[in-house]
């Protein structure tokens, strides 16, 4: 886990009563001051509130609702005798595989100290390794995806009904992938609301959410740290007003300048993606895909060594995006413009995190400009827009790959058509 933002309140973790054992986990990951969004959240959620919490991306929401449940699963200890596999006490919900693998792996230092097993199901990753943990260990957080948990749950491999706590993170992005059918039919598996604490933590919640999230709190204080603007001061953003047919050799022409050491590239759809990390390959760039069509365990490598520094640019869809969570991206370029602005937030919150600073560069064609107003208006910002210079129209090294599909494609245009009740012996 990274260290907290550097954006800190004045109040310590130290000033809440936590179990000495959790404190000493805390301490030991470097953590001494609560951010402005654990400040606000953490005296209600441990006093077992319902919550729903707002921020935006980086701010330590993940350690608010870890930090929450370890401390939550101390002062309600349950006697081994009385524990079974297949019965997790805490159940994290999670959009992407790699959120939900960041977030068990933000989980286990914070439970260095407390015994406390983190187990994570989610698709694409080796199904019966994580069917005979469910079946054969004592789990006490479990952080899932929804359709993989679904798969357990209808082959009984998992049972709700011990939940103490359900947090779920990024709900709006849930609800955007279509997810909400899943969730409720996850949900009512669970523990009723009213013997169960639920948490709700992301950048962003609509009025869907929000109906949602009243069905499935009790009395939830709501919290929301409002950021003086929606896009981070210390991300530099600049837009590029180019070509469909230049945007290519502008962003090549830009990742090969000394400053850009780790880049994410952001385009809208899967075949986009591939066609990029093919380009910037013959180009002599270090580059890799990030999509959701890659094997898991290759994502996980393809992540790994670019938090190494051996891979230099990620190429990635929205939905891989959102769960890398790397520390030292210098710059976020977005390929296209988001047709949704929300997720111009979540693309440039990838850089400029843990009070460091970033680059947020985009490209809008003709294609894809339209989505610039709607942006601007989000963010509560005017984005400066720039015509590319000499140094970025240079020539490219080797000539585009050329493709059957009547030319190179276009931009980013619009596509078509409670706790301590009884437990089962």
């Amino acid at each position: 886990m990274t260290s907290n933002p550097k954006h800190t309140s004045d109040f310590k973790f130290s000033d809440l009563n936590l179990d000495p054992r959790l404190l000493a986990a805390i301490e030991a990951i470097g953590y001494e001051y609560c951010t402005p969004i654990q400040a606000e959240t953490l005296p209600w959620t441990l006093a077992c509130q319902d919550l729903i919490g707002q921020a935006q991306t980086g701010t330590g929401k993940t350690a608010a609702f870890l930090i929450t449940a370890i401390q939550a699963l101390l002062e309600t200890p349950v006697p081994e005798s009385e524990r079974f596999a297949s019965e997790p006490r805490v159940l994290v919900l999670a959009p992407t595989r790699e959120l939900a693998l960041q977030i068990a792996k933000d989980a286990e230092p914070l439970c260095q100290y407390t015994g406390h097993t983190v187990a994570t199901v989610v698709g694409g990753m080796n199904y019966d390794k994580q069917r005979d943990q469910l079946q054969n260990e004592i789990v006490d957080i479990l952080v899932a995806t929804p359709g993989r948990l679904i798969d357990f749950l209808g082959s009984q491999d998992v049972f709700l009904d011990q939940i103490d706590i359900l947090i779920l993170d990024e709900a709006d992005r849930m609800l955007d992938m279509g997810f909400i059918p899943d969730v409720k039919r996850i949900i009512r598996r669970c523990t009723p609301k009213e013997e169960r604490q639920t948490l709700l933590f992301s950048a962003t919640f609509n009025q869907d959410v929000l109906n949602l999230a009243s069905m499935w709190t009790r009395n939830a204080e709501f919290v929301e740290i409002e950021p003086e603007q929606k896009t981070a001061e210390r991300v530099a953003q600049t837009v590029y007003l180019v070509s469909e047919d230049d945007k290519l050799q502008v962003l090549v022409n830009y990742l090969k300048r000394p400053e850009v050491e780790k880049a994410i590239v952001f385009a809208n759809r899967r075949d986009q993606c591939r066609d990029l990390e093919q380009d910037l390959r013959n180009q002599g760039i270090k580059v890799a895909l990030m999509s959701g069509e890659i094997a898991q365990n290759k994502r996980l490598r393809t992540l790994d060594q670019f938090k190494k520094g051996n891979i230099q640019v990620l190429v990635a869809t929205d939905v891989a995006g959102r769960g890398i969570h790397v520390s030292g991206v210098t710059h976020v370029f977005n390929y296209n413009l988001p047709e949704n602005a929300e997720d111009y937030v979540h693309r440039i919150g990838r850089t400029g995190r843990a009070g460091s600073h970033g680059v947020s560069v985009s490209l809008a064609g003709e294609d894809d400009a339209f989505a610039l107003p709607a942006i601007e208006s989000y963010i509560q910002q005017k984005l400066k827009t720039e015509v590319p210079d000499d140094s970025l129209m240079a020539a490219l090294d080797q000539p585009p790959i050329a493709r059957k599909r009547g030319g190179r494609r276009g931009g980013g245009g619009r596509p078509q058509g409670g706790r301590g009740r009884p437990r089962r012996h």
